[in-house]
């Protein structure tokens, strides 16, 4: 399964997903991102989460989504609605999901409100990738797997005992 990880800048969010999918899917399954206006470089906060939680970096780069090398299966948006963050619309045919975020990128305040920022969106975005890792991918029909994946959205918050 193809799974495209979609914002709009792809510097932090999209990024931090697709790069989770893959170092916990192992090679079954395999993750990209991509944004609708991709920023000119990944968020260096970004890559320091990633790599102190030991995942890789390797090959991360902000990237638009009109020149993808796969056709998704799956397209998960991770924008903010709450932040009035405009989506892109993705219209292939891939089953949709959305799993806004907030963007951490944009905190401000202190170190500590700065990294409590990315603490919650990260943990959020990870506890939904590994919630959607545990379903029968190859199994569910598209309904079943759109429906699933918005259950996820809607149960899953960043604070549900997990730490970062």
């Amino acid at each position: 399964m193809n799974v495209l990880f979609l914002c709009t800048g792809n510097s932090c969010r999209s990024l931090y997903a697709e790069a989770v999918f893959n170092h916990l899917s192992g090679r079954a399954h395999h993750a990209w991102s991509a944004g609708s206006q991709p920023a000119d470089k990944v968020d260096s906060l970004t890559l320091i989460w990633l790599e102190k939680e030991g995942i890789s970096t390797r090959g991360l780069a902000s990237k638009p989504w009109d020149n993808l090398e796969i056709t998704p299966d799956v397209v998960i948006t991770v924008c903010d609605d709450a932040a009035g963050e405009a989506c892109p619309l993705f219209l292939g045919t891939a089953v949709r999901a959305h799993w806004g975020v907030p963007d951490p990128s944009k905190a401000q305040g202190s170190d500590a409100d700065i990294e409590d920022a990315y603490a919650s969106t990260f943990r959020a975005l990870r506890l939904r990738i590994k919630a959607m890792l545990d379903l029968p991918l190859d199994e569910l029909s598209p309904v079943a797997l759109h429906d699933a994946l918005e259950t996820i959205h809607q149960t899953l918050s960043p604070n549900d005992g997990e730490s970062s």
